[in-house]
């Protein structure tokens, strides 16, 4: 009996949840927040770490802390991605740069202008260098003194963005 009435009780908060989730502003849309981060499985631990403080964030209203969250958590697949041939593609498209670790990224470059050799290594688009670059952008006015202050559904578009940006990419390096 108990068991019934928990489950009828779940049931109907994911209903209410789902119907809440339609209407701006409303505090249920992160629970479509979270249910996009259970599709994407190209994270690792501490990027989904990231992404789910990112969702906390937007939970208690700390919109900017979000965006910086899920960009954190957005660059360092990038840093994973470039190191999956050990850096050989991106060493080779900038001759200066001799990258040996993900450290070597963080220590020496700039989120700009690791971006821009993800394009010269031709890891990623023109456009996606562009879309990264928006990411990165809207990510500073977060993380610095700005007249920025997104509200909820800015912020769930940014970490949705970030996400579908990353499942795009694992599609096409699995």
């Amino acid at each position: 009996m108990f068991d019934q009435l928990v489950k009828r009780a779940v049931k109907f908060e994911q209903a209410a949840h789902k119907l809440l989730s339609m209407h701006e502003g409303a505090a249920s849309r992160v629970v479509d927040a979270r249910q996009s981060l259970a599709r994407v499985t190209a994270l690792s631990i501490k990027q989904e770490d990231m992404v789910k403080q990112a969702v906390r964030c937007i939970e208690v209203e700390v919109f900017r802390a979000a965006h910086v969250l899920a960009f954190a958590a957005f660059i360092d697949y990038l840093h994973e991605l470039a190191g999956r041939d050990d850096f050989v593609a991106l060493n080779a498209a900038r001759d200066k740069w001799n990258i040996a670790s993900v450290e070597d990224i963080r220590e020496r470059f700039s989120d700009h202008n690791f971006i821009e050799g993800l394009e010269a290594a031709k890891l990623i688009t023109k456009a996606e260098k562009k879309a990264f670059q928006g990411l990165l952008t809207r990510r500073n006015e977060c993380a610095h003194p700005s007249d920025f202050y997104p509200d909820m559904n800015q912020s769930l578009g940014y970490v949705s963005e970030a996400l579908s940006r990353i499942e795009a990419l694992k599609s096409r390096y699995p």
